[in-house]
């Protein structure tokens, strides 16, 4: 019976698919993962290894994932699983932000009027329902693109345990003195009713109605200067809020600016010398005079009549004043502006605010009252202009400061809230100046910011915050569980009883100072310290939510006692510098008097292809779960990979498509790694590196090299380059050359011949590797390619409990891992081979040849790369994938040009391993075979 050649091929075989089908075996694996508890099989893996701790900064339990949030949990991913493969012991517990506006604001249009007859505990109640909707949600979608962490036991916001470390947290900077109520204009949502802080306001575009309006002098005006005496003097305010007018209370003067008397019209106006030509022109004020110039500080405590109320408005000095727009004059309204509020105070003021919680105007004239701010703008302007103090009115569009959870427009309003000071003494500090303002800066300056710029950003915060105001008018979120006296309404500050109200936090939560149970915890004796009142009542405020998640880390440590204050690394978007950044830092620092990260990263944003951030709104949004349903989860992840994350980042379908095709060449690398790793059995067959072959020796050096390469880049976080280098191994070292020369020796060399051998030794090495370097990022493909590689003993179970891979995990134990002189020789190999396959293609354009096997290279060079070549000469041909090689040494040396000569190959073609030879037929056995092929037949029938 004739001998079937095909047959003794050693084609590549494996049962390792070549269609991935994502979206249906990633869900297989998860499976698998759940049977194993694979999170938990990591820990125990490390237990005992150097802790690294990524904390998780808590996504918001309103929605869906999207794109942004995607790519914010895949990066975590990305670098606790590539700390666990670095052999560190690297947690992962993920977060959950539970409280908040946005959440009872759907709870409030899903109850309507219902919610007016609901205890405050049933309304918690709804909203701890929609909030555990929306993390489980969440929780299935991390978990879908392939996020390990402790899902089953995740921190939450509103878990009890948490919110009692949240009030422990308010009680370190309480009963240290950090803490005050008081009387403060502040950032007020109308929507949703409630104070804001400095971090929840975003800025806008806004249109408004800017009015320039005069204020009487009611005192003599010879005072100021003696050219004014006997005149008609009035100053000129500019503001672009109409509606607080009803509640100016003085005009503010720069007291180091120059000021000037315009005289026109038989009238005289004061404004600054700097504006007053702009101003002049704005009013219409003919033929302005200058009578006088004078400092602002001549102005100070002047009487001036309101323009349209029974009052005596104060003239008062200011820093702020600023000369680059308006008069140089500022109506002041204590009760509707921080500066202003702040001005109030020094000059004692009235700051009462008749505007209520609605943004309604109340306790005014006809005109004007119960009409909501905006509403008021134009009456008011209309009763300026009626009492002749209206000098010009015009739209402005200008920045102004938004609600960013509503997004509409927010005011200054003076209300009674809780603050944590900026300038109090930090404990232990070394004097009055080390407040918690300097210490934060001081401290800022010893965090490892990526970008460095994170630094300057967050320092400039601190610098210029104000006072932190924690409280919120709202029901959903942890209460500020402190008792005040019904008297004095005094807070009571008493460290037992704070501690009491911590463990009854601890035990039934924060819903439970909703109930009569905190009643309890004063003892009937109680008295005020401040006024020896007897009857107390609880606070109903309830924490600034940014209190809280900055409390995360603190309440992640007292769940895991044994982790390491300060946690490694927090990596969150850049909005979180005016965010939890800033609150996690404060609270660190009141509760620990140090950072609550060594370590800060922040990535960009996530647009679209026209540099537009994504939204649904906008319908330009990527959804990531859609991605993972229909193309995979690897393939969100592997996009990740591919950005450099640190710049803002396109994400689209075109560019998901493309990411797709890229990972199916990677998976093809490994396909093809596995098909030919059939028949070998690294125990009995792995080849000693001093007996591979030189080209295999080199490919394993050339693999230390990218695993070094990959490592230092999962140390920089740079996984856009990981992914680049990972494309230029796969293509151009692999594909392209080495197992492009590899396909002879594999296919046609006897099976367990030491060439072959020597070849699987290599292949199996670089795969081996290849699977723990990737596995971090392409988790799904790593673990699928770990179940098929050839079995090891004591082999984990699987590729996310191995560790990345040593130098002699690929070279073998005792090989140097670098050879100068013999990777020089391939890297100039490699550069003839380029050339040669130059020459092999304008062959093949010319019809002189089909494939390169039948041709003959003829190689004309002089030294020193003739010596070379003659020295690799029995590699040229396969290295080439040529039948066969001439080489010539041409005249001189050193530097002279290589030439290449194509022909057609001599001899006939062995139909078994399709090289042409002479030979061919000269064994009289095997006739239609080359010499090399024949030998190898003889050894498959000798041993079969």
């Amino acid at each position: 019976m004739p001998l079937d050649l095909k047959k003794t091929i050693n084609l590549p075989k494996t049962a390792f698919p070549m269609k991935a089908n994502l979206p249906q075996n990633e869900p297989k694996t998860l499976e698998r993962w759940e049977q194993m508890r694979i999170y938990d099989r990591i820990r125990q893996a490390r237990q005992g290894a150097t802790q690294f701790i990524l904390h998780d900064g808590p996504p918001y339990t309103s929605g869906p994932i999207h794109m942004g949030t995607a790519m914010n949990k895949c990066l975590k991913d990305f670098i606790v699983k590539s700390k666990t493969m670095a052999g560190f012991d690297a947690p992962y517990v993920p977060g959950w932000d539970c409280h908040g506006l946005p959440i009872e604001i759907k709870v409030d249009k899903e109850l309507g009027g219902k919610k007016l007859q609901m205890a405050p505990t049933a309304v918690r109640a709804e909203c701890r329902k929609y909030a555990q909707k929306y993390l489980d949600l969440q929780r299935t979608q991390f978990k879908r693109i392939g996020v390990f962490g402790r899902f089953d036991r995740p921190y939450a916001t509103m878990n009890p345990q948490y919110e009692s470390v949240v009030l422990s947290t308010f009680f370190s900077f309480y009963e240290n003195g950090f803490v005050y109520k008081g009387l403060r204009a502040v950032y007020w949502c109308m929507h949703d009713e409630t104070a804001l802080a400095e971090a929840e306001v975003e800025y806008h575009n806004h249109t408004s109605s800017t009015v320039w309006v005069k204020y009487r002098l009611l005192d003599d005006p010879g005072a100021i200067d003696p050219a004014l005496a006997g005149k008609n003097v009035s100053t000129i305010i500019w503001t672009t809020t109409p509606w607080t007018l009803p509640a100016s209370m003085a005009v503010a003067f720069h007291p180091d600016e120059e000021y000037v008397a315009l005289e026109s019209a038989g009238e005289v106006y004061i404004v600054a010398s700097k504006l007053a030509n702009e101003v002049a022109a704005t009013c219409n004020l003919a033929d302005p005079k200058p009578l006088a110039h004078f400092a602002g500080r001549k102005l100070e405590r002047l009487n001036f009549q309101h323009p349209f109320l029974d009052r005596k408005v104060l003239g008062v000095l200011a820093d702020y004043v600023t000369m680059d727009t308006g008069t140089g004059v500022v109506h002041t309204a204590p009760s509707h502006g921080a500066e202003d509020f702040i001005t109030g105070m020094k000059y004692g003021l009235d700051a009462t605010s008749n505007v209520d919680e609605k943004g309604i105007l109340r306790n005014g004239l006809p005109e004007y009252t119960g009409k909501r701010v905006w509403d008021a703008n134009q009456p008011i302007i209309d009763l300026v202009k009626s009492r002749g103090a209206l000098l010009h009115t015009e739209k402005t569009e200008h920045s102004y400061p938004h609600c960013w959870r509503c997004h509409n427009p927010v005011i200054f309003r003076a209300t009674e809230q809780w603050f944590i000071s900026m300038e109090t003494p930090m404990p232990g500090g070394a004097g009055k100046n080390d407040t918690l303002r300097t210490c934060t800066l001081a401290e800022i300056k010893k965090v490892k910011w990526d970008p460095a710029w994170g630094e300057e950003r967050l320092s400039n915060m601190i610098q210029t915050r104000p006072d932190w105001c924690i409280s919120r008018q709202r029901v959903w979120g942890v209460p500020i569980a402190v008792f005040l006296c019904e008297s004095c309404g005094k807070p009571v500050n008493d460290k037992a009883v704070n501690k009491k109200v911590v463990e009854l936090f601890r035990k039934s939560g924060a819903d439970a100072w909703f109930t009569p149970e905190p009643d309890t915890i004063l003892l009937p004796d109680t008295k005020c310290p401040h006024c020896g009142g007897t009857k107390f009542e609880k606070e109903t405020d309830i924490f600034d939510v940014w209190l809280e998640s900055g409390a995360s880390y603190l309440a992640l440590m007292d769940d895991e006692p044994s982790y390491p204050w300060p946690s490694d690394l927090y990596l969150e978007g850049g909005d979180q510098y005016r965010g939890w950044f800033q609150s996690s830092l404060l609270c660190g620092m009141g509760a620990r008097q140090t950072p609550p990260y060594k370590g800060v990263v922040t990535p960009g944003w996530t647009l679209d292809e026209k540099g537009q951030a994504m939204s649904k709104s906008r319908g330009n949004d990527v959804d990531p779960v859609d991605i993972s349903d229909r193309l995979g989860g690897e393939v969100v992840r592997l996009w990740v990979a591919s950005v450099d994350f640190r710049e803002d980042v396109v994400g689209s379908e075109a560019l998901m498509q493309r990411v797709g095709e890229n990972y199916r060449d990677i998976r093809n690398r490994l396909r093809y790694i596995l098909g030919n790793l059939g028949d070998f059995d690294p125990a009995n067959d792995t080849a000693p590196y001093d007996q591979m072959e030189a080209l295999d020796q080199y490919m394993l050096r050339q693999s230390v090299v990218f695993a070094s390469d990959v490592r230092n880049a999962y140390e920089e976080f740079a996984f856009h380059k990981i992914y680049h280098r990972l494309n230029h191994f796969c293509i151009v070292d692999l594909s392209a050359f080495y197992f492009d020369v590899l396909k002879d020796r594999l296919y046609i060399s006897a099976p367990k011949s030491k060439a072959r051998r020597s070849a699987q030794t290599a292949i199996w090495r670089i795969g081996e590797a290849l699977t723990r370097l990737l596995a971090p990022i392409m988790t799904f493909t790593c673990e699928e390619v770990w179940q098929y590689l050839p079995k090891v003993a004591s082999r984990e179970e699987s590729v996310h409990l191995a560790q990345f891979p040593a130098t002699a995990d690929i070279l073998g134990s005792g090989v140097a891992s670098t050879d100068s002189k013999s990777d020089e020789d391939w890297a100039t190999l490699r550069s003839v081979r380029d050339e040669v396959l130059k020459a092999l293609e304008n062959a093949r354009n010319n019809k002189l040849i089909g494939t390169g096997l039948e041709a003959q290279v003829s190689i004309t060079v002089s030294d020193p790369l003739y010596s070379l070549l003659q020295r690799y000469s029995d590699q040229l041909r396969y290295l080439f994938i040529v039948s066969q090689v001439h080489l010539s040494q041409g005249s001189g040396n050193g530097t002279s040009g290589l030439h290449v000569e194509v022909k057609k190959a001599d001899g006939a073609k062995c139909e078994r391993c399709w090289n042409y030879s002479p030979h061919v037929g000269e064994d009289k056995d095997y006739l239609t075979v080359c010499e090399r092929c024949s030998a190898v037949l003889k050894e498959l029938e000798g041993g079969a």
